[in-house]
């Protein structure tokens, strides 16, 4: 799917779901503010359990876009860099930090 087709599907889906429980506590007689920040709360929780599928491929379609049209490459572990060196060496004692 196109980045930007998933772009608004997804952002239709969420509207929609916002919409939904705005509408369903709005017929329970809340207050309209209260219930405007009720249904925003519970839709974005909603949406961040149940649509996880097109929130995933939202995020490659914008890294692909960004880097290129490859893969995303796997994640290497984090090598430690001068910084952490530094905080050990404070942290053991050592007068001089490492290089």
């Amino acid at each position: 799917m196109k980045t930007s087709r998933t772009w608004v599907v997804y952002s239709l889906i969420r509207v929609g779901l916002f919409a939904v429980v705005l509408a369903i506590l709005l017929l329970t007689q809340m207050t309209p503010w209260i219930a405007a920040a009720v249904a925003a709360v519970i839709s974005l929780c909603a949406s961040y359990i149940f649509l996880r599928k097109p929130r995933e491929q939202l995020a490659q379609g914008l890294y692909e876009a960004r880097h290129g049209e490859g893969k995303v490459p796997a994640r290497a572990p984090e090598k430690a860099g001068s910084d952490e060196e530094n905080e050990d060496a404070v942290v053991d004692g050592d007068p001089a930090p490492r290089s």
